[in-house]
């Protein structure tokens, strides 16, 4: 072939090739979803979190992937599925299901942008440098845990007025009961009531921590803050109708599904917002840029059929305050 030939052949094939830009497109961003609890409970969360994927622009299966990872309430498994998300270079970790889980990315990642969600103390537990300036790869969701925690045993007080001993169950394996136990204690005092202590680790030892709660004579219940309890609230809630025990709760899912009473944050609106946190770190924003948000409304939910079956009688001044009243 001659030579001017050989080059309008070539030059041929340089007009009609695809541009080299639309072969090397970017690939379709991969979130890590990394959750100590079990997906079943969870739905209403990654529901809400997904919305707010949406309202930054990133619905998926359409312009972005989840890679989902449940421990399904053993602590133990975070720290592999963790490492697993960073071997899978995701772009950035969703965490769900409290410190465990948020503590299980830090270690396994500095870079990775990570966003966590309903953590009490992101600063004291050493995850961000400040609530403003989280600094690093972290940032995400606060939930106020101290101040609800007394209100919790100042409102059960208010709809149990004959408590004298009040219980609060908790799970030993969680990180925070260390500061949980005190704070609930000086709230009991200030309400003139005694608090006892319950642990529950595992779902098999439920009944046994409800068992013990009469033998302690115990006349109400405060369920402590922990992923475990979220995600097996229905058996709970079941537990407290069987022994009769009136008790309150952190989320308003516990009271839907026939709690008496609870009062929190709205875990779904946190989850919404944390999408929204992970569509902007996808759109380039950094995780040290974006202030760790805590809320700033709180629920009190109150189920009086629940109250009817207990014998109690709510309080005019209870009923007025609550944001919602299920009958």
């Amino acid at each position: 072939m001659k030579r001017r030939d050989l080059l309008a052949v070539l030059g041929g094939i340089a007009v009609f090739s695809p541009p080299v830009a639309s072969a090397q497109q970017k690939a379709m961003p991969v979130i890590g979803f990394l959750n100590s609890a079990s997906p079943g409970p969870t739905t209403p969360y990654v529901t809400a979190f997904r919305k707010g994927l949406s309202e930054a622009d990133f619905v998926e299966g359409k312009n972005v992937a989840i890679e989902y990872r449940w421990a399904e309430d053993r602590y133990d498994r975070l720290p592999a599925m963790a490492s697993d998300l960073v071997s899978r270079k995701v772009d950035v970790i969703a965490t769900g299901g409290g410190l465990v889980a948020a503590r299980a990315a830090k270690h396994a990642t500095s870079t990775i942008p990570i966003v966590f969600l309903a953590i009490s103390d992101p600063v004291e537990d050493g995850l961000v440098a400040s609530l403003a300036r989280p600094g690093g790869n972290l940032t995400g969701l606060g939930v106020i845990t101290r101040e609800l925690l007394a209100k919790r045993v100042e409102l059960l007080s208010e709809l149990v007025p004959q408590a004298g001993t009040i219980a609060m169950l908790v799970n030993p394996n969680n990180p925070k009961v260390a500061t949980m136990i005190p704070d609930a204690q000086q709230a009991a005092l200030a309400r003139g009531v005694r608090l006892h202590i319950s642990e529950a680790g595992a779902e098999d030892e439920f009944d046994a921590a409800f068992a013990s709660l009469a033998s302690a004579k115990v006349d109400a219940l405060v369920l402590g803050s922990d992923p475990l309890f979220n995600s097996r609230r229905d058996l709970l809630v079941a537990l407290a109708a069987r022994h009769a025990m009136p008790a309150i709760y952190e989320w308003r899912e516990f009271t839907v599904a026939g709690g008496l009473i609870s009062y929190g944050p709205s875990l779904s609106d946190s989850s919404r917002l944390a999408g929204i946190y992970v569509g902007r770190i996808l759109n380039g924003v950094k995780p040290a840029d974006l202030p760790v948000q805590q809320p700033t409304k709180f629920e009190l939910v109150i189920n009086l059929n629940t109250a009817k079956a207990l014998g109690l009688t709510v309080p005019q001044s209870l009923l007025a305050r609550a944001d919602e009243v299920i009958e």
